[in-house]
């Protein structure tokens, strides 16, 4: 077995694609009203320019907490920033996720060519 490891230079990091992904849990219970109103709010963020390959997903391990999964597809850096820094992102953060997310763990992933 041979052990393959990531190398990235900064030149690279400027123009790979990026992919965001987030595991969370909701406060609410499973099934809930408040919890399809907060999933069909969630999937509004894919109109966000720059956001790629958007994904809502039910999370099925019982290895974790997390009940759903988000992953989107940035072209580069400067669009994941964009998108981070675009004001439907920034009101959602902060009148919904921080509000109604009990934990989450998002990861960011530089892709290969």
């Amino acid at each position: 077995m041979s052990i393959v490891f990531c190398q990235f230079t900064m030149a690279q990091s400027k123009t790979t694609r990026i992919r965001h992904m987030v595991v969370f849990k909701l406060k609410y219970p499973k099934g809930s009203s408040e919890e399809q109103n907060f999933l069909i709010a969630v999937k509004k963020l894919s109109a966000i320019p720059g956001v790629e390959k958007f994904e809502c997903m039910n999370q099925v391990s019982k290895k974790n907490k997390f009940d759903f999964g988000l992953s989107m597809e940035f072209a580069n850096q400067q669009a994941y920033i964009q998108y981070n820094n675009h004001p439907d992102h920034v009101a959602f953060v902060q009148n919904r996720w921080i509000k109604e997310v009990e934990d989450f763990l998002e990861i960011d992933f530089e892709l290969p060519e």
